[in-house]
């Protein structure tokens, strides 16, 4: 019998066809889409027959650094230099193979007192796939007397730990090594990161740190520990603080440098005192900014290596996924939120990870919460093979435009504290503290007019949600820069609405048919729950009074079409104000009308109005 593969091998051509995935389409120009741009823009509304402008200038997006995001990148927009993974200046990767054989390091944060408590979670945390462990300890933190405890039974040889003990970092660093050595692991073997952060701490709290202790330590263990790093470069004190990505860049390789000056003047080259360094930085649900971020990062400190008279070195990166986007409304949307984060980081090629459960914002995480936080890294690492390519956002002209540009602004904010006389001085002057508040209030602005939603706290709010309860997170220092939270001054008002022996209510006064009115009492109902206000929305009420009369309220809005406006709403609005209506808003702006007392739009003060309101109700 002939075998088969003799009589149908398959032809194999001289010179393959260069493979042309878009020959099959007719060739597109930026003119063709320019076009079509301005006729959506055109309908609805953006631009007029006069407008002589580029179509996609209104598309523009701006950061908080004042970076423009364009609507479309093309091959003419690609950027150079961004060299190889594991070379410098390192933005594909810190090193060759990047995480595709391991997959970056899931490390989860601990920070309860109770030495037991955390060795249980510890250890199902590592049982659930978590590889490295972060330990608060000292006076927020597991006592540094119990560290043996808190880590019974844990593999510290195979499961590294990160403490952050704050001023106690000497004596966690030494009980530490008391462990190793009592469980006979050889110095030379110990991975570990001691957490020193002296300028974090002056950050948090306001109150000088001498740098000199920590890099005698840091001294020591280069020589005593070769895998040991000692100091981390702390970016989440300018990041909580309100600061914009560049701010918090700027800001974290500023206190790097300051570091690496305080080691080598401990006596350490330059090399080594840049391996005795890890950096950490916030991940946010922004995927393709954090992206840039920690690619952004590698390069700049790549520069500063260099400049150092070091080999050029890739940065050890720590990844959080950000405190200040958790919400304590709605907490079950921070999965989604961390997820995002996770994700950008992942891709941007950070070292080691951490997932904040969802909860974080409302308290210590429990069981559930903390598995939901280390499946996260599961399924994006097993079931989505995250890690599976190096740099997989490499090549992207968006991703290394925003990148380049990341680093270009972060440099600037680096060298401006450089040139004030380094971080040290910044924090001391407050004139970072002043360009960080300065950020936090643009971004305020931005959330009060919900330009910058936050879903389930100022959008789609949940007035029946039941409330998370989780035993409370020990105090941290404060007395240096702010800690915020994006959701922190809606959430107030939820609080204030919630504690009013009723809930308040607003009366939604639709005009005209379902239809014309649908849309903006949707708006104007999700705009009063974001601050705690239930809309009393009958439909489409045969007797607009009457039914305000009942609703038991003082204020109503109206809602309905722009010609249900021009025809009744000055009527209507009388009509309620003389049936003891205090207050009548309208839902959209055409035209005026002298008894409404307010509008309600996309784009308004949403905050305003709605402590406004909790006011004139007499919420306290």
């Amino acid at each position: 019998m002939t075998d088969v593969a003799e009589t149908e091998s398959v032809p194999t051509p001289d010179s393959p066809e260069e493979l042309k995935l878009a020959a099959e389409f007719p060739e597109a120009s930026r003119d063709q889409w320019r076009e079509l741009v301005a006729g959506v823009l055109r309908k609805s509304g953006a631009i007029d027959e006069s407008f002589d402008g580029l179509p996609e200038s209104k598309l523009v997006t701006r950061t908080y650094d004042g970076l423009e995001i364009q609507p479309l990148y093309t091959a003419e927009d690609a950027v150079d230099g961004t060299g190889f993974p594991g070379l410098p200046p390192f933005v594909r990767s810190a090193r060759p193979e990047g995480t595709v054989t391991t997959g970056w390091d899931i490390r989860a944060r601990y920070a309860r007192r109770d030495a037991k408590a955390t060795n249980a979670a510890i250890l199902a945390d590592l049982e659930g796939g978590v590889s490295s462990i972060w330990l608060r300890a000292g006076a927020t933190g597991v006592p540094v007397a119990d560290l043996g405890d808190a880590l019974n039974e844990v593999y510290v040889d195979l499961a590294p730990v990160t403490l952050d003990a704050g001023e106690e970092y000497e004596a966690a660093a030494n009980e530490l090594f008391a462990l190793f050595a009592e469980r006979e692991i050889p110095a030379s073997a110990v991975t570990a990161t001691l957490g020193a952060d002296p300028i974090g701490s002056a950050a948090r709290t306001g109150s000088p740190r001498p740098l000199a202790p920590a890099a005698a330590l840091a001294a020591r263990v280069a020589v005593s520990h070769p895998k040991v790093r000692t100091i981390v470069a702390d970016g989440l004190p300018f990041h909580e603080a309100g600061g914009s990505d560049a701010q918090e860049l700027g800001a974290t390789i500023a206190a790097g440098v300051a570091y690496l000056r305080a080691l080598t003047e401990a006596g350490l080259d330059v090399d080594t005192a840049a391996g005795q360094l890890e950096f950490r930085l916030a991940a946010t649900a922004d995927q393709f900014l954090t992206i840039a971020k920690f690619r952004a990062a590698r390069r700049l400190w790549a520069r500063v290596t260099e400049v150092s008279g070091g080999e050029s070195a890739g940065m050890r990166q720590h990844a959080v996924t950000s405190p200040a986007m958790l919400t304590q409304r709605d907490p079950w949307v921070n999965m989604l939120r961390t997820t995002l984060a996770c994700f950008g980081a992942g891709v941007g090629g950070a070292d080691a990870i951490t997932v904040l459960p969802f909860d974080a914002a409302i308290g210590q995480p429990d069981a559930f919460s903390a598995r939901i936080a280390r499946n996260t890294h599961a399924v994006l690492l097993e079931e989505s093979k995250l890690a599976g390519v190096i740099d997989p956002a490499g090549g992207s002209w968006y991703v290394e435009n925003l990148t380049e540009e990341l680093a270009k602004a972060a440099w600037r904010e680096f060298t401006a504290i450089e040139a004030a006389g380094g971080i040290e001085a910044e924090l001391a002057s407050g004139a970072l503290a002043a360009r960080l508040a300065e950020t936090w209030e643009k971004r305020s602005k931005r959330l009060a007019t919900r330009r910058d939603p936050i879903t389930g706290v100022s959008e789609f709010p949940n007035l029946t949600e039941k409330t998370v309860v989780r035993d409370a997170v020990e105090d941290l220092p404060d007395g240096g820069l702010p800690r915020h939270r994006y959701a922190e001054a809606f959430e107030a008002l939820r609080d204030r609405a919630d504690a009013h022996p009723s809930r308040p209510r607003v009366f939604l006064a639709t005009l005209g048919p379902v239809a014309a009115h649908t849309a903006r009492a949707s708006f104007a109902a999700n705009l009063f729950q974001a601050g705690g206000i239930e809309a009393v929305n009958p439909g489409a009420p045969q007797d607009i009074i009457a039914e305000f009369r009942a609703s038991g309220t003082k204020i109503a809005c109206l809602c309905g079409s722009n010609t249900s406006y021009a025809e009744e709403a000055d009527n209507v609005a009388k009509a309620l104000k003389e049936a003891g209506a205090t207050s009548v808003l309208l839902a959209g702006k055409p035209g005026d009308h002298p008894d409404v007392s307010g509008y309600l739009f996309t784009g308004c003060d949403a905050l305003e109005i709605l402590t406004g309101t909790l006011n004139e109700l007499g919420v306290q």
